[in-house]
């Protein structure tokens, strides 16, 4: 079984290890969100793509889901001691050396896709993980601050600020000029089913549909495309999806986000069983919904939801 998943950060790469527990056999290709993607220090940081990286190759930071395991920060101690900035970015000793090898190889002239490869085989996460695209692309979020209206990086707006203010817009800055990465497009070609896991449906799914060509080369697959919600009981598992949500006047519940992606991308859609009063909406909009619990409390959990959205994926298909 070929699967493609189109991932973002954390609740991305913790439902990729549940549905490789779940479908060992697959060939699994992630299309990895790069807009959250930001330059600090000279150098070329990945958020999501290392998150992915790290969780399925077993170097990850398990307690807050990002970051290595076994972190020291002496490096980012020692620049604040400059007066370096930003300090708001806690980019530990380990991470540093991936950041240093990728923007080493991106100045030989290596593209990100290439750059990914290689930084994977030390890592092996088991999937084939490719960016959505070679090309510069970052999420900028509008914002009212002290009464002056501004646009900022989303890593400022998610750490920095911590999401206390609302978003007002969300930009994915220089998506429309760019292209998919190779092998995205043969990979959603060549799927027997595509997955939209609980990541942010806004700034991470959304920016991998933003980069054109992806969203309609799911629609022409012509395999089923089932999402799980990343929305329970009117709130988002982990994140802020609620306040990207708002920005795109999109409600934070299970049914918008549906009706959000729409019946023309997405064939099945799972809500948590807090959301069953859901089912009916969602299928009244044209895509068949089950209620199963959707909470990745452990790797056996999420596997469970990994294998519901393969058995959705089959009844769509039958």
């Amino acid at each position: 079984m070929r699967i493609v998943v189109l991932a973002g950060g954390i609740g991305g790469a913790r439902f990729l290890r549940g549905l490789k527990a779940a479908a060992p056999d697959a060939d699994i290709t992630v299309i990895g969100n790069t807009g959250d993607d930001i330059h600090l220090f000279g150098l070329k940081v990945c958020p999501d793509l290392d998150t992915v990286m790290y969780t399925l190759g077993g170097g990850i930071n398990e307690e807050q889901g990002w970051g290595r395991t076994d972190e020291t920060f002496q490096v980012k101690d020692e620049l604040k001691a400059y007066g370096v900035g930003p300090d708001w970015f806690g980019l530990g000793d380990r991470d540093f050396a991936t950041h240093i090898v990728r923007t080493q190889m991106l100045g030989a002239g290596y593209p990100l896709s290439a750059v990914t490869e290689a930084l994977c085989e030390r890592w092996r996460p088991g999937v084939r993980l490719l960016p959505m695209t070679d090309d510069r692309v970052e999420t900028h979020v509008a914002v009212d601050l002290d009464g002056e209206r501004r646009a900022v990086h989303f890593q400022e707006y998610w750490v920095r600020l911590r999401a206390s203010v609302d978003a007002l817009a969300v930009v994915p800055v220089g998506a429309e000029q760019s292209k998919p990465a190779p092998g995205v497009l043969e990979a959603l070609a060549e799927a027997d089913v595509v997955l939209f896991p609980p990541s942010n449906p806004v700034v991470s799914i959304g920016t991998i549909l933003a980069v054109p060509g992806v969203r309609e080369a799911i629609a022409e697959a012509g395999v089923p495309v089932v999402g799980l919600s990343p929305i329970v009981g009117g709130a988002p598992v982990r994140g802020m999806a609620d306040k990207m949500l708002s920005a795109i006047g999109v409600e934070t519940t299970a049914a918008a986000v549906a009706e959000h992606y729409g019946s023309g991308l997405l064939d099945g859609w799972l809500v948590d069983g807090a959301d069953t009063a859901a089912v009916a909406e969602v299928e009244a909009a044209g895509i068949r919904c089950r209620a199963v619990p959707l909470m990745m409390t452990d790797v056996e959990a999420t596997a469970a939801m990994a294998r519901e959205a393969l058995a959705l994926a089959e009844e769509v298909r039958a």
